[in-house]
């Protein structure tokens, strides 16, 4: 065996993705992590909406309206939905490459469920209420 073969062996080829370092922020990673954010604060903001046009809380000074509640979840949601699609839609290599891939995912699912806590609080505050 020769000391080329070795070498040659060694070496990854140009076109493979390699992993990055655990303490890398890369852009995907961070943007991974806002979209998971932003969905988790729209998931927040959805399931109070959500209590509130159910009559669940009580309507204390400055709580802002059911509405704007769900607008703002909806907004987050699709919002985070599409920064994770992003992320998804550019990532060079697979799960666990450091690429942000499976926090994306995370924030799809996540703004997924802020978008329809918002819709759903939305669909229930715009109701009529017959007495």
């Amino acid at each position: 065996m020769s000391v080329r073969h070795l070498l040659a062996a060694s070496v990854p080829p140009a076109d493979t993705a390699t992993a990055a370092d655990v303490l890398t922020l890369s852009s995907g990673r961070v943007g991974a992590i806002v979209a998971t954010l932003l969905g988790l604060a729209g998931v927040a903001v959805g399931g109070r909406a959500l209590a509130r046009a159910l009559g669940r809380t009580g309507t204390g000074i400055g709580t802002g309206s059911v509405r704007t509640g769900a607008v703002a979840a909806l907004a987050a949601g699709l919002i985070a939905m599409g920064l994770g699609g992003t992320v998804v839609a550019t990532s060079d290599g697979s799960l666990g490459t450091g690429n942000g891939l499976g926090g994306a995912f995370v924030a799809l699912i996540v703004g997924l469920i802020a978008s329809a806590l918002g819709a759903l609080a939305l669909t229930r505050s715009t109701r009529r209420r017959t007495a």
